[in-house]
């Protein structure tokens, strides 16, 4: 390969995230109602029937699909299923900063608000919906936990080619989880982590 060829494979390339081709990707929806004059962030608990993390807390959202326009059409598409309403109730839907999991997923989260509107939860994916004061959630900061992720390599890992074999240094990775309580439901893992950034967003001067 010649230098011409080489520029030529590099100078149009936009930069993503190395290996991200290999990740599955979210897209999930942070839902603001109006109840009473006072703005309210509506919850689902999962169906207990559900494969993964069943009568877990969480927001809308799900998988994005090859026929989603982009990363919010999913976020909105999956909200709009899971909650039994119309689309075009989701209104003004504003990004906030993706989160790359250590468990190879990408999440795209977005916060929207949903126009008065009856909801009817698809029981096959959520138990119940419930909603919590915005107030109470600038009020009442989390409960902070730290977890580490270690390293641990697969019985035939090749120690032998690597600096110190078997008393090699791994990193650990620290991670802080977040917890939320109101009445008896606990908001934590990833929800607890996008409902922490996005009012660290809304409280930032």
């Amino acid at each position: 390969m010649d230098l011409e060829k080489l520029q030529q494979k590099l100078e149009h390339r936009r930069p993503s995230i190395l290996g991200s081709e290999h990740f599955l990707k979210y897209a999930i929806l942070i839902p603001i109602v109006q109840k009473e004059d006072k703005l309210h962030l509506l919850f689902e608990v999962r169906a207990s029937t559900m494969r993964r993390q069943p009568g877990e807390v969480c927001f809308p959202g799900g998988r994005i699909e090859e026929g989603d326009k982009n990363e919010q059409e999913a976020a909105i598409r999956e909200t709009a299923e899971e909650l039994g309403i119309s689309s075009n109730k989701i209104t003004n839907v504003q990004p906030l900063d993706y989160f790359v999991s250590p468990f190879g997923m990408i999440i795209y989260p977005y916060v929207g608000f949903i126009e008065e509107a009856e909801i009817f939860p698809n029981q096959e994916e959520v138990e119940r919906v419930f909603t919590v004061p915005l107030s109470y959630l600038l009020h009442n900061p989390p409960k902070t936990f730290e977890m580490n992720y270690e390293v641990k390599p697969a019985d035939d890992f090749p120690y032998h080619l690597i600096p110190g074999g078997e008393n090699y240094n791994f990193r650990q990775r620290p991670l802080s989880e977040y917890f939320y309580e109101y009445n008896s439901d606990v908001i934590w893992g990833l929800t607890g982590r996008v409902l922490k950034h996005f009012i660290d967003v809304i409280q930032k001067d």
